[in-house]
């Protein structure tokens, strides 16, 4: 069963175009299950697997208290490697048809007051490492790009004098986004001399370096994030996405068009969009509860 599983993982990076992350997350989601088989339901072949068999392992799942959405994923992560297997003719069915995705709970993104924002991207330079983080914060609060987007930028996607940056989403799919004023003001200072101190003699394309000089890494960056949040006083539950949340809900709310920033983000479909469209309704049935006369 595991020569089947290496040829699933080729066929996501070779033909499916998808990311690492991404692979690794299907690799991560399918060595569960394929040791499920294995250990608690004695599979040894894939001509084996029933419906039931699938249906006791999300019952499993749902007894540990995974969320509806963690098995949701999960029964996609399943249901593609069965659809791979018969379209290599491994087998001859697939059992995962016809069975139900659980329910996902809707739950609003956290964002960002604009005053929080403004504390965030108002933090004091006094040095290289300052100007690196102010301009890292700037960008993804103007683009709304994905943390692995941001630490992923070379220096040859940005162009400057344009006003973009040049973005490599999910599946390699390239995307041109608009870069602000400040934004553009804060990155070319990190280029005039914080980024040269910080990369020294080293030939690093990455944007974003850290104090060593080499690329900084997701979690390189949610550790700055939190460190600068609790500098500035922000005490809101902060993580990198929080920022994309916000600028895509404050383009709303400032009456941006759902399809402009459905492309801003890199959503494939906009039903993805329309959540942030939701977030806005609910503040602004917060404000006219705290401010209107007969509320």
């Amino acid at each position: 069963m595991w020569d089947d599983f290496n040829d699933f993982l080729h066929y996501l990076t070779v033909e499916r175009g998808l990311s690492d992350n991404t692979v690794q997350s299907y690799k991560r989601d399918l060595k569960q299950y394929l040791s499920y088989l294995e250990e608690r339901e004695a599979v040894t072949d894939f001509d084996q697997v029933t419906r039931h068999h699938i249906m006791q392992y999300l019952y499993t799942l749902n007894d540990k208290g995974r969320s509806p959405s963690t098995i949701a994923r999960l029964l996609s992560s399943i249901r593609l490697y069965h659809q791979f297997l018969v379209r290599e003719k491994k087998v001859d069915k697939d059992p995962s048809l016809h069975i139900e995705t659980p329910k996902k709970e809707r739950k609003l993104p956290k964002i960002l007051s604009s005053q929080d924002v403004e504390k965030l991207l108002n933090l004091t330079v006094t040095n290289s490492l300052d100007a690196r983080n102010k301009a890292m914060l700037e960008m993804l609060y103007a683009t709304g790009l994905r943390v692995s987007e941001l630490v992923s930028l070379k220096v040859s996607d940005l162009h400057l004098t344009m006003g973009f940056v040049r973005c490599l989403g999910k599946g390699e799919k390239e995307r041109i986004v608009p870069l602000g004023d400040m934004a553009r003001e804060a990155v070319e200072k990190y280029l005039q001399g914080a980024r040269q101190a910080l990369v020294k003699k080293k030939k690093t394309e990455e944007l974003f370096v850290n104090h060593h000089g080499n690329a900084l890494s997701r979690q390189g960056f949610w550790k700055i994030l939190k460190a600068v949040a609790r500098d500035v006083g922000v005490n809101n539950e902060i993580t990198p996405h929080t920022l994309r949340h916000s600028f895509a809900t404050h383009l709303l709310e400032n009456g941006a068009d759902l399809r402009a920033v459905q492309e801003m983000l890199g959503h494939a479909d906009i039903s993805t969009t329309q959540i942030y469209t939701h977030v806005t309704k609910t503040r602004l049935q917060d404000v006219y509860r705290t401010f209107h006369p007969r509320a």
